[in-house]
């Protein structure tokens, strides 16, 4: 049966964007948050469970619980300290007749382990911000600063909630810049989160990786693959087979 399509209110500098899969729409605005194809690579790439739980930290407008959906009969939340981009992700989920499949709660994620005891979750997306705080990140829009830089968490701060949020044998899905690799993995193996699966992904051949996708397991054994290089670009400029397949394929993700 079609769904008739749902009206919510748009704010100024709001608009709807189509996520280009399950007929799912989006409410973003440049002024405050726009997702990015890191966040689309993230929400292929990640391991999920057919059921139980999912948490997205740092979850913006909710783009990775609404792609999630599309994989998944689980019940997903997603976690977003920013009030004004919370309710942006909440009347996406309701524009998506999603009410019933994805919880947004506005809070600070370092604080939901008190609410939800440890362990209480099966898998965890993030998209943490990238940068460390410097002084001249607070002249930026705050909105943007926050996304962007290590304001509210720390990459640390970041690591240690997800081994609280997730249960042994849980799954931390993470997109990250590669200049921080190394902290990453370190931190990671110290909150007892072992990397799993890593690759690195190209803008085009012969360019150095600009972004990188990790999966941990909680409590896991050392035992790592790297997968091949993800290549965004052709020569001529196109999107690579594999990117179209991402944003307009199947619904299977990484096997």
């Amino acid at each position: 049966m079609t769904q008739i399509p749902k009206e919510v209110p748009l704010y100024e500098q709001e608009r709807l964007d189509d996520l280009l899969t399950h007929q799912l729409r989006i409410i973003q605005s440049d002024e405050v948050f726009s997702f990015s194809m890191d966040a689309v690579l993230l929400a292929r790439f990640a391991s999920v469970p057919k059921r139980g739980r999912i948490i997205d930290l740092c979850t913006g407008n909710g783009v990775i619980p609404l792609l999630l959906s599309t994989r998944t009969e689980a019940q997903i939340e997603g976690i977003e300290i920013q009030p004004r981009l919370a309710n942006m992700a909440q009347r996406s989920v309701e524009l998506n007749y999603l009410e019933n499949r994805i919880t947004i709660r506005e809070g600070d994620l370092r604080e939901l382990v008190q609410e939800t005891g440890h362990g209480a979750y099966d898998a965890l997306t993030v998209n943490p911000p990238y940068m460390p705080l410097t002084g001249g990140d607070l002249k930026l829009n705050p909105h943007q600063a926050i996304a962007r830089h290590e304001i509210h968490c720390t990459l640390e701060e970041v690591i240690s909630s997800s081994m609280r949020l997730l249960r042994t044998g849980g799954k931390m899905s993470m997109v990250h810049k590669p200049q921080r690799l190394g902290e990453i993995l370190t931190l990671l193996r110290q909150y007892r989160l072992e990397p799993k699966v890593i690759r690195f992904v190209h803008p085009r051949a012969g360019m150095e990786a600009n972004m990188v996708l990790i999966e941990a397991l909680r409590d896991g054994k050392p035992d790592v693959r790297v997968l091949p290089p993800l290549i965004v670009y052709e020569e001529n400029g196109e999107y690579c087979k594999e990117i179209f397949k991402i944003y307009y394929g199947s619904k299977e993700g990484r096997a």
